[in-house]
């Protein structure tokens, strides 16, 4: 018996919904892989994720600021995050320059690498496949790529 889940799939706005949930499912899987050839939890490979962002970003990132954006995790449940991260030799912290109370988390050398081995035979053929679609292409996906970050975002935090 068929669910009636609202989603016509005569309508392309629709299909590319089902599209996304597919991708969705699939990209989880592939970073639950990898969570889990490194000894990691999926928060920690989020965690991860946010530090490298903010990195590539040249943003300062402290164990408040990864808590707040990871959903509002407690102190206690970071810490735990980055313990096992800092074991692994993929994050330290250090102190803030500018304020010695505050402590920094940033991504070692290490964790790119190991990122890289592990996230790289998806990124080549990835990055290959957006070549055969022209700027205009590519705009209208990244924008439409950003509306449904914002939208998830914002119905998340409802």
């Amino acid at each position: 018996m068929r669910r009636d889940d609202n989603l016509d799939d005569s309508r392309p706005e629709y299909r590319l919904i089902r599209e996304l949930r597919a991708l969705t499912v699939e990209l989880d899987l592939f970073g639950a892989q990898f969570a889990k050839s490194e000894g990691l939890h999926a928060t920690d490979l989020r965690a991860l994720i946010v530090l490298l962002e903010a990195e590539r970003d040249d943003q300062a990132v402290t164990p408040a600021v990864l808590g707040r954006t990871l959903g509002g995790l407690n102190s206690a449940t970071v810490t735990a995050i980055l313990d096992r991260l800092e074991r692994r030799g993929m994050v330290v912290r250090t102190p803030d320059r500018d304020d010695r109370r505050r402590v920094l988390v940033e991504v070692t050398e290490h964790a790119g690498t190991v990122g890289r081995g592990f996230f790289g035979p998806l990124i080549v053929p990835a990055v290959e496949a957006l070549k055969d679609y022209g700027q205009a292409d590519l705009r209208l996906i990244e924008r439409f790529l950003d509306d449904m970050t914002r939208i998830v975002t914002d119905v998340r935090k409802k």
